[in-house]
């Protein structure tokens, strides 16, 4: 049977305790990471059940066109090509008669097409909810289909976000 005191366990507890003592006793953080972004193209499909989910998908957005158009990127609309497509229940926020209803959303989606960022709706889907082009916003295009709008811009070399919005059940102070 080996000793306890065997000369290398002593060593490596000695190498061990040495370790410990000079470690800083603040701890490791994370590593923020600045990656090198050039001339993004994304496509949001945004395909909701409510139109009030809508502020909740406009987050993705926000999330993807606030840091570009921030340092150290600073990206404009030259820089960087984002498309929002609308083909669900949310399309009813964009018609005219409905903008004190859904005023925030709205104005959020103003904001962001002074950004260059383009809002687009499905032409089908505009029937589907017996609107025409002329009781949509002004910042709004009307495209023929959302599907081939999808298909089109992917093979441009968009890349394909599509919002996930659920209903939230817990605030961030009961799951932290």
């Amino acid at each position: 049977m080996q000793s306890i005191n065997h000369p290398r366990r002593s060593f490596f507890c000695a190498l061990g305790l040495a370790w410990a003592l000079s470690a800083p006793s603040v701890q490791a953080q994370a590593r923020f990471v600045q990656t090198p972004y050039k001339n993004p193209k994304a496509l949001f499909d945004i395909y909701l059940d409510h139109p009030a989910k809508l502020g909740a998908a406009l987050h993705w957005l926000r999330s993807f066109v606030n840091p570009l158009t921030e340092a150290p990127y600073s990206f404009f609309n030259e820089d960087m090509s984002v498309i929002v497509l609308l083909h669900g229940t949310e399309l009813v926020a964009l018609a005219k008669k409905n903008e004190a209803k859904y005023e925030e959303v709205v104005q959020r989606m103003r904001y962001y097409t002074e950004l260059g960022v383009k809002f687009k709706v499905c032409g089908l889907a505009l029937q589907d909810f017996g609107y025409t082009a002329a009781d949509m916003q002004p910042f709004v295009e009307v495209t023929p289909s959302a599907i081939t709008e999808l298909v089109h811009w992917q093979n441009q070399g968009y890349a394909l976000v599509t919002p996930t919005v659920v209903d939230k059940k817990l605030s961030v102070e009961e799951i932290r």
